[in-house]
């Protein structure tokens, strides 16, 4: 069965209110949905615009607007919920702050279903500003999402670049990874993708990147952002030469759409130019000779 993914280069805005944020939000989810896009997955951090409703000693501020942001918490599910539900689709929110029983703050990635339940994914390798500057404490637990259109799993930003996270979810049938992603240089942005491309090779599984694009001067989080949104695949017979299903212009803001086929990588794990699903055992093999 294919599926119609829609993945988000969206922008920071600055909020005058929470209905403007609730407005905004409905129009992406509902121009996606119109447009057939059953998995729809936002960037990292988008939802860091929401410190702008808390006024500048405290969206200026990297403590505080943590603090601030818990006490729209339950309205930002309550709003994706519903979304998901309305529109009868797969929403992965991003990421949002959440702050621990123990104080301890993890940047999570909600995923909402169309049937009203409500799951998620814990960042689990922190940037240097996550550790250093803004002590967000990593996640512990790495899952795996059973949904209508098949297994996927969820790797935020820079969890991505590292290739044994990936791979336990694809060992536990992922076939599609999800990454939203947040760069402030092009490098970064670039160390993210070339990550995408470098798991949707090796596991032979489909990667999907959203960025979070725009300039945010206000904002002491997200005050700059660099990206294309995209969809990569396997580099094999039956998919684009380069990899790349469909990708979006650097910085646009826009929605990124593709359809993809999960059934087919059974297939092309079985059946492709090359194993490198299959091969992976084989790295421990060799032993290195000094």
């Amino acid at each position: 069965m294919n599926v119609k993914i829609a993945t988000a280069q969206y922008d920071i805005s600055f909020l005058a209110n929470w209905q403007e944020y609730v407005d905004k939000a409905t129009r992406w989810v509902r121009e996606a949905a119109s447009q057939g896009a059953k998995i729809l997955l936002f960037p990292e951090y988008h939802s860091m615009e929401l410190a702008s409703l808390f006024g500048q000693d405290v969206y200026s501020s990297l403590d505080r607007q943590l603090d601030a942001m818990q006490a729209v918490h339950d309205d930002f599910v309550s709003l994706f919920k519903g979304l998901a539900g309305h529109h009868q689709c797969l929403i992965q929110a991003g990421t949002f702050p959440v702050r621990l029983e123990s104080g301890a703050y993890h940047n999570r990635a909600y995923l909402f279903f169309a049937d009203g339940r409500v799951d998620y994914q814990d960042k689990l390798m922190m940037t240097r500003f996550e550790n250093e500057q803004w002590h967000i404490n990593s996640g512990t637990e790495l899952k795996v999402f059973s949904t209508d259109y098949g297994k996927l799993a969820i790797n935020i930003c820079y969890d991505s670049e590292f290739p044994l996270l990936a791979r336990q979810q694809v060992e536990a049938g992922a076939d599609l990874i999800l990454v939203p992603s947040c760069t402030d240089t092009l490098a970064g942005y670039h160390r993210v993708k070339i990550g995408c491309q470098a798991r949707a090779l090796e596991n032979q599984c489909y990667v999907v990147q959203a960025c979070l694009v725009g300039e945010a001067p206000w904002s002491e989080a997200v005050d700059v952002n660099i990206g294309a949104s995209a969809v990569y695949t396997p580099v094999d017979r039956g998919y684009p030469d380069n990899g790349v299903l469909a990708a979006g212009e650097l910085n646009a803001v826009q929605w990124v759409y593709a359809e993809v086929a999960l059934a087919g990588i059974a297939t092309v794990r079985a059946q492709g130019q090359v194993f490198n699903y299959r091969d992976w055992p084989l790295q421990t093999r060799p032993v290195l000779v000094p």
